[in-house]
């Protein structure tokens, strides 16, 4: 049986991609930026369609990448990737500053940020992987950059699992689904990912 935990090996980072339409920003945790080119500088990211960020930057064609460290904090995995900008102000009580395009990147916590264009894009099924051209781009500080796995073994929170209730939890993020059975088609509320990343509880 294939052990989908080897994923977190990947040698990957995590990141904040925001977005802006009108007078709205949005932004969510990303960890599936590259850079493809140098001549021209090119990236690829792939944003899951029911991130609302996905649906912004389709409209618009152009977002921001803040790149996040050793030193960010599992409360900013949680506001930026936990809950939906549809309905809430994902710039409240957060440290930004805007790039030449107008969109925002986050100021603390990471050490760069980079700004795109889009392209071309490739639909996935449940992700949209854009290629964009790189527009703009700065160094913020020399703290190291995080990877997945660091994230796994020193920043995300360990799950307290509720050993009286029944249900699954999430091995990514801790959603605890509250039932004796998971639908096979189940999609985490909060990080996206399929019932195959859950676990029962106890």
């Amino acid at each position: 049986m294939m052990d989908k935990k080897a994923m977190y090996n990947l040698t990957y980072g995590l990141f904040i991609l925001t977005a802006k339409d009108g007078d709205k920003d949005n932004g969510c945790i990303v960890n599936t930026v590259t850079q493809v080119t140098t001549t021209p500088n090119r990236i690829t990211v792939a944003v899951n369609k029911q991130n609302y960020t996905h649906d912004m930057i389709v409209k618009t064609g152009e977002f921001n990448v803040s790149i996040l460290t050793e030193n960010s904090k599992f409360d900013t995995y949680q506001h930026w990737g936990f809950q939906s900008g549809k309905d809430t102000d994902k710039l409240e009580a957060v440290t930004f500053k805007r790039s030449s395009n107008g969109i925002v990147y986050i100021a603390e916590e990471t050490n760069a940020f980079i700004s795109a264009k889009v392209v071309s894009s490739i639909d996935l099924g449940t992700h949209t992987l854009f290629l964009a051209d790189v527009t703009d781009a700065e160094v913020l500080s020399d703290d190291s950059s995080v990877t997945y796995s660091y994230y796994q073994k020193n920043i995300k929170a360990k799950p307290e699992a509720d050993t009286a209730k029944k249900g699954f939890i999430c091995t990514v993020c801790g959603y605890i689904y509250e039932g004796d059975v998971l639908p096979d088609d189940f999609i985490c509320p909060w990080c996206k990912h399929p019932a195959s990343d859950f676990k029962p509880l106890g």
